[in-house]
């Protein structure tokens, strides 16, 4: 029954049965064809040398490192002098892995830079897939780790409409959820069946389209590690505040739980590994907040005011941007409460923690010593990213243009 326990409640259509294997192969589609598009288009794997331009660019693009000039031994200039990471008032002298630039996992790493977003990517996986084991691990000895997350649920759910701040959310989620299960049966379906696929799938698109898109590398990597810092942020009140998703609270509260029937659950959400009570703050928003916010800033729109660079050269792709900066995480938002799965402060939550992330992104950079330690363990080589080669070259190629239109013109002129 509904919240009022008249009307006939819909939980619409569950995911189809073939998401248990259809979407690892998407993820796994969209990851392969962005290697393929982002790959380093004039570089060979199995030539002599490194590309000179690929050459050039590596002494002055790897953005993240703050590496010191290069030093001169016995009179010469020496390429593979150890990087100096100055952090504050103290510096860290680590090798350079540079001198290992023609090994052929270097080399291939080189023609297929993406392969280090799918690393850095695969990490953060595999870490949240114990946070549910940490948390267990921190409980107090004899404390009920599912109670005292079905309290927390409670808590939020007090928070938000019994006390003074119930003002900022006047739609109770179970109603919000009645709204659809009663009378929009489709846009149930709907929900359901995008819960999964907004989640793993369309971010790791967004990324792939980013760093093929974003104007410079300096750029993708603010928008990952914006993402990553919200990503550990969230996995550290996992492990300190479980809480209860309203779809597992008991059923005096009026929730379904729309997603997992006929256990048509997503590959991603479900397994041993997975934590169940972990709904404080929503990933799904988190995620969404960052894709919104990368989207808002892409588009541009403060040039059309200020004539300031546009990354885009369209009106319309402008106005395009924008409306996705703003569906997209309402989109989100909607799927994670009508579905049940998470709070109006989840989301709340996930967007300070997203700006905060934002302004503090730049503290992973104190683990580039450590990233250097591996690539020298490795005898591996960081590639130089491809992200803004399309702009450089399409810079170029309008370059020439204009130069040969100028040619035509004075050819004109003086015939």
């Amino acid at each position: 029954m509904s919240a009022n326990g008249t009307d006939k409640i819909d939980l619409g259509k569950p995911q189809f049965a073939s998401h248990s294997w259809l979407e690892p192969i998407v993820v796994l589609t969209i990851m392969f064809s962005s290697l393929y598009v982002n790959r380093y288009k004039h570089f060979n794997i199995l030539g002599k040398n490194r590309d000179p331009v690929a050459e050039r660019e590596y002494l002055k693009s790897d953005v993240e490192a703050s590496s010191s000039p290069v030093q001169e031994e016995n009179g010469l200039k020496n390429p593979h002098a150890p990087k100096r990471r100055v952090y504050g008032w103290f510096a860290i002298s680590t090798p350079n892995s540079s001198r290992f630039a023609h090994h052929v996992h270097s080399r291939i790493l080189q023609k297929f830079p993406f392969l280090v977003e799918m690393f850095y990517w695969v990490l953060n996986y595999a870490f949240y897939s114990c946070t549910k084991a940490i948390a267990q691990s921190m409980s107090p000895a004899g404390t009920d780790v599912v109670q005292l997350a079905q309290d927390h649920g409670i808590g939020i759910l007090d928070f938000e409409h019994r006390s003074a701040f119930r003002f900022f959310f006047p739609i109770e989620e179970s109603d919000f959820q009645a709204f659809f299960l009663t009378g929009h049966p489709g846009w149930m379906t709907f929900f359901n069946r995008i819960y999964s696929l907004v989640h793993i799938p369309g971010t790791v698109a967004f990324l792939s389209w980013y760093y093929w898109a974003a104007p410079d590398h300096d750029r993708f990597a603010t928008a990952r590690r914006t993402m990553t810092l919200g990503n550990f942020s969230a996995f550290i009140v996992f492990c300190f505040y479980p809480c209860m998703p309203p779809r597992l609270l008991p059923d005096s509260f009026n929730f379904h739980d729309t997603v997992r029937q006929e256990h048509a659950e997503s590959v991603w959400v479900g397994g041993k590994m997975v934590n169940q009570l972990a709904a404080m703050p929503s990933l799904h928003f988190t995620y969404a907040a960052c894709i919104g916010g990368t989207f808002l800033y892409h588009s541009n729109v403060w040039s059309m005011f200020s004539g300031g660079r546009r990354t885009l050269r369209s009106t319309l792709s402008t106005a395009v941007f924008v409306t996705l900066a703003i569906l997209y995480p309402l989109l989100v938002l909607s799927v994670i409460v009508a579905t049940a799965n998470h709070y109006w402060l989840d989301a709340s939550w996930a967007m300070l923690s997203v700006v905060v992330c934002f302004l503090c992104n730049k503290i992973w950079l104190i683990l580039l010593p450590a990233e250097d330690m591996l690539l020298w363990a490795l005898r591996l080589e960081k590639p130089v990213p491809t992200t803004g080669h399309r702009l450089r070259n399409s810079n170029r190629q309008t370059k020439n243009d204009e130069a040969f239109e100028e040619s035509e013109h004075l050819l004109e002129r003086y015939a």
